[in-house]
């Protein structure tokens, strides 16, 4: 677990140093708006989904500035979505990551505009990737069906249709793989693309995706009724009567189920080169606190 962790951190740090030059000096008289897609962009958190770009960039033996543009996008998308759902009409949340949301900094329709602003820009910075026209074209592709009404949108609108009912397994899982795998798939099925990876990576990302974020989601589920606000950054509580899978299978079967889908994505990592940071990852996420 060391080693995870010390490669994550070096990640983040280069990571975080292209997000400082992001918008910086871009000498526009729309600061604001700036300023409150900046505001939501650098308020830290795991930075989870650019993690997993360079590691599967690196796995199918990609270089770190091959991956950059990629894992920019998809945490402009993830922070976007965040900026929306945290809106009166959506959670009508005050806080994320132990911050002021952006709506509450900003207002409502600054911060519908700074969402507006990183979705679409994600799509420029990924089209400056420096890599061959043919993988920028499908990394293009890929982010833009895993996070639009196919992937991520469409699994908000299923959750948003799902809050008067109680719903079946199937539906809780239909809106779990779109709501939150779908952008895991893309930032793992990123990293294989930008690292030049063939077909049998590209299948082994989106199985190692597909079960890390159903445990991902899993988790955050349990972490919601037994989890400290303090260290989530936010409150908890606020899902008893939304349609969660704790609600669905109780804290028991919940944690068996963590288990069972971590040693099952990490079985999909065999075609991958040295897939021990992978592993080890699924591995923490599956036993996380925040």
């Amino acid at each position: 677990m060391k080693a995870l962790l010390e490669t994550w951190a070096a990640s983040n740090a280069r990571f975080e140093t292209l997000l400082e030059g992001l918008y910086a000096d871009h000498g526009e008289p729309q600061s604001r708006l700036f300023e409150a897609m900046s505001y939501s962009l650098n308020a830290g958190g795991k930075r989870l989904r650019p993690f997993l770009v360079y590691q599967f960039c690196r796995s199918c033996g990609g270089r770190e500035e091959d991956a950059d543009q990629a894992a920019l996008a998809v945490e402009m998308i993830h922070t976007y979505s965040l900026i929306h759902d945290d809106l009166p009409a959506m959670d009508n949340d005050d806080y994320r990551r132990g911050k002021l949301t952006n709506h509450r900094v900003y207002g409502e329709a600054t911060a519908i505009l700074a969402g507006d602003g990183l979705l679409t820009d994600a799509f420029r910075v990924l089209s400056e990737a420096p890599l061959p026209p043919e993988r920028r074209a499908a990394a293009v592709a890929c982010l833009a069906k895993n996070a639009g009404p196919w992937g991520m949108v469409g699994g908000q609108v299923l959750d948003m249709l799902s809050e008067e009912r109680k719903l079946t397994e199937e539906e809780v899982r239909a809106i779990q793989s779109r709501k939150t795998g779908c952008l895991i798939k893309a930032a793992c099925c990123l990293g294989v693309i930008c690292g030049g990876g063939g077909e049998a990576q590209l299948k082994a990302a989106e199985a190692y995706a597909d079960r890390v974020g159903l445990a991902f989601q899993i988790r955050d589920d349990v972490l919601d009724v037994t989890g400290d606000a303090a260290k989530l950054g936010k409150a908890v509580g606020v899902d008893e009567k939304k349609n969660t899978f704790v609600r669905l299978w109780g804290l028991e079967r919940c944690g068996a189920l963590i288990e069972q889908e971590t040693k099952t994505a990490i079985n999909a990592l065999f075609v991958l080169q040295e897939p021990g940071i992978l592993a080890d990852l699924a591995r923490y996420l599956a036993n996380r606190d925040h």
